[in-house]
């Protein structure tokens, strides 16, 4: 909408009591949902995140760690959040869920302050989110063809990696007594909020179009389990390495379905600590979720303007 037009609609708004639509106010970008409702796009604006990488390379004999800062766009980096489901079968996993989601929505919060995208992914639990902006916002994103397929789940794949460190064969519940559960809450997590430009989807197409619409080269992917969904899903780590997006994984913000009564018989925390490390050696490196939190002093047009 040009400016003058904008300003007088938002003048009439204003004047009948009519709401006015957030794409107005900020004259940002627009699409629209199946119903023809507009859907605000998330506005693109200045600011580096530096990210202190971490990533694992044989040589030799030893794998070493290697340490590098990526320099990263703010208007070209999303967030995927995998799998922060309200509850799950296995009660430690939720236990650890609970701790987790309140430290996630914080990191989240700022960096959706700073522009860059969030899509929530709670998988087989997105039907809850049908009829909100979040989940039109990505279907409504214009299709875009992918450079390789997006399969439904991505399985270990012996040409690129190792097996896993741990055996999650038997799931991988850490339950003293492991009970079956079912019919458990898929909506995400209560303590991470969905709110802004923020989308909803579980379907790696839907994202990969999302992503190509708002010309996202960078993505981070957090969440739960990183030894399962966040490496398998279709739009987790492999899948999303394979289109050929910058990844990291924000290593403080993930667990994995291990149990310390399974091979190699270590706690749980290093089980997933291990899983990380695979991750770092085999397909992308990893990140403190902090980095997220704030950009480069002088990067943001704010700063460099003095406004």
């Amino acid at each position: 909408m040009p400016t003058n037009s904008r300003r007088r609609f938002l003048e009439d708004c204003l004047s009948t009591g009519l709401a006015v639509p957030a794409a107005a106010w900020l004259g940002m970008p627009e699409t629209r949902a199946a119903d023809d409702t507009p859907v605000a796009l998330r506005p693109a604006v200045d600011g580096n995140l530096s990210l202190k990488a971490r990533r694992r390379e044989a040589r030799g004999d030893q794998v070493v760690e290697i340490r590098k800062t990526l320099d990263w766009k703010v208007s070209e980096t999303a967030i995927v959040i995998c799998d922060m489901w309200a509850d799950h079968p296995c009660h430690q996993a939720a236990i650890r869920v609970d701790a987790m989601a309140p430290r996630m929505n914080r990191v989240v919060s700022a960096a959706r302050g700073l522009g860059v995208t969030v899509v929530h992914a709670p998988s087989s639990g997105v039907k809850f989110y049908e009829k909100t902006p979040f989940r039109q916002r990505i279907l409504s994103a214009p299709p875009a063809k992918s450079p390789v397929p997006i399969s439904r789940w991505c399985e270990l794949d012996p040409k690129v990696e190792a097996p896993l460190p741990i055996d999650d064969s038997d799931g991988g519940c850490d339950d003293p007594l492991i009970r079956p559960k079912p019919g458990f809450d898929r909506h995400q997590h209560a303590a991470i909020k969905i709110t802004g430009f923020d989308g909803v989807s579980d379907n790696g197409q839907e994202v990969y179009n999302f992503f190509q619409q708002l010309k996202i080269r960078n993505v981070v992917l957090m969440g739960v389990h990183t030894n399962m969904c966040v490496l398998g899903r279709p739009f987790g780590i492999r899948q999303m390495v394979r289109l050929g997006f910058n990844v990291v994984l924000a290593r403080d913000l993930t667990d994995a379905m291990y149990d310390p009564r399974d091979r190699p018989f270590v706690s749980h925390t290093r089980g997933t600590e291990m899983v990380v490390e695979h991750i770092e050696r085999y397909w992308c490196p990893s990140i403190v979720g902090s980095d997220l939190t704030r950009v480069v002093v002088g990067s943001d047009a704010a700063a460099r303007t003095g406004r």
